[in-house]
């Protein structure tokens, strides 16, 4: 564990965590704009670890404009005990040596749980990003996060209306709630001029004739262990994106977890089809060039289906739930699960009309995390007033 000195002190600290990709996006906004503030808060970076890829993560603190964390804890893979478990192990050092006025956790991922759960019990007010968004499906790991960092947290932002309603049903008091809208849209807003264009995507595969004689392409993501750790249901997923690639040639950029499991369960040749192009992950500012121009977004990813509504662009959900509902009721969001016919309904009715239109949801506007910081700043100036 490596642990660099901040600079000298100023009235209040922030200690900000990130643990995984999705919490960076989230994060950037938020940096730049306590920056915006001056010297009145002074920001400290934690990176888990949770995602140890050192090149994917160095491409999108790149990308992102993200400063290199302060402090990394280096606790790499495993279970979601052991990994929950490293983090705080590792993070209660970092809290005795820092000592902040508060920390701040975005998102649901291990590291979230774990660093907000060592704080509250050392007495530190925890500040949750994103909270009060619930699926209602306990065997998803995310949801349990999502409700414990909530009932420790003092100070709970939240990306949209239904959040506010799921928070006071759980109990906590309305006035540790602020409805500020989505950073992940800040993040999409700041970078959609820089969005790498599928035309260099595609050249820097090798596959620039990929599309010719297309009028279009659809986008597929998939990683989540429900949908990729079973050879059966991974199986029928590959399969349904084939069947649609027969009329809309699909993208694939293959999160690593899927990839394992293509091979463990020696799926590959499934994928064998020149309409459906495989490719690494990518990073941020190409996902974005991807989707941006899509007619079509395929994904398990809670994120994707936020920058598709976004984006304006058809995403069909392989999930039976959702816990960002706006995107179904406001956005151009479609909830399928792996049910093959009613995938391939909202394909057709994608390719005949151009699918679900949408709308931007209320507040994402690219300026919520001015609104956190200056809510954050006025929190502590007036003493952690809900604590």
């Amino acid at each position: 564990m490596e642990i660099n000195k901040s600079s000298a002190p100023t009235p209040y600290s922030i200690l900000c965590v990130v643990g995984a990709r999705p919490n960076f996006m989230k994060m950037a906004p938020i940096i730049e704009a306590f920056a915006a503030l001056g010297p009145e808060i002074n920001v400290c970076l934690v990176h888990t670890g949770q995602h140890y890829d050192v090149a994917m993560n160095h491409q999108y603190f790149e990308a992102l404009g993200i400063p290199q964390p302060d402090i990394n804890l280096d606790v790499g893979s495993g279970s979601h005990t052991t990994q929950t478990a490293n983090v705080m192990l590792r993070f209660e050092s970092v809290l005795d040596t820092k000592n902040p006025s508060a920390v701040l956790v975005v998102g649901d991922v291990n590291s979230t749980l774990a660093c907000a759960l060592v704080a509250v019990k050392k007495g530190i007010p925890v500040i949750h990003v994103e909270a009060g968004l619930r699926s209602f499906d306990r065997a998803m790991p995310e949801e349990i996060n999502r409700v414990l960092t909530d009932q420790i947290s003092e100070l709970l932002f939240i990306t949209e209306r239904s959040g506010r309603e799921n928070l006071l049903r759980e109990g906590i008091s309305k006035h540790r709630i602020r409805f500020v809208g989505n950073v992940m849209i800040d993040t999409l807003h700041h970078n959609l001029k820089k969005a790498v264009p599928v035309s260099k995507i595609l050249k820097n595969s090798d596959s620039e004739k990929f599309l010719t004689g297309h009028d279009g392409y659809g986008v597929l993501t998939a990683h989540r262990p429900s949908n990729v750790d079973d050879p059966d249901t991974l199986r029928s997923l590959l399969e349904i994106a084939i069947k649609i690639s027969a009329q809309l040639p699909i993208i694939f950029p293959m999160h690593p977890r899927t990839r394992d499991m293509i091979q463990k369960f020696g799926l590959n040749k499934i994928l064998d089809v020149p309409t459906v192009l495989q490719l690494p992950p990518m990073g941020y500012l190409e996902m974005l060039g991807l989707m941006k121009d899509a007619r079509v977004v395929l994904t398990d990813s809670g994120g994707i289906q936020e920058e598709t509504t976004a984006l304006g662009v058809p995403c069909i959900t392989l999930r039976d739930n959702t816990e960002r509902p706006i995107t179904v009721d406001e956005g151009t969001n479609t909830i399928a699960g792996l049910d093959s016919a009613k995938i391939l309904t909202i394909f057709d009715e994608v390719m005949l009309t151009g699918g679900k239109a949408g709308r931007t949801p209320e507040l994402w506007d690219g300026q919520a995390s001015t609104r956190i910081a200056a809510e954050v700043l006025d929190w502590l100036k007036n003493g952690y007033p809900n604590k």
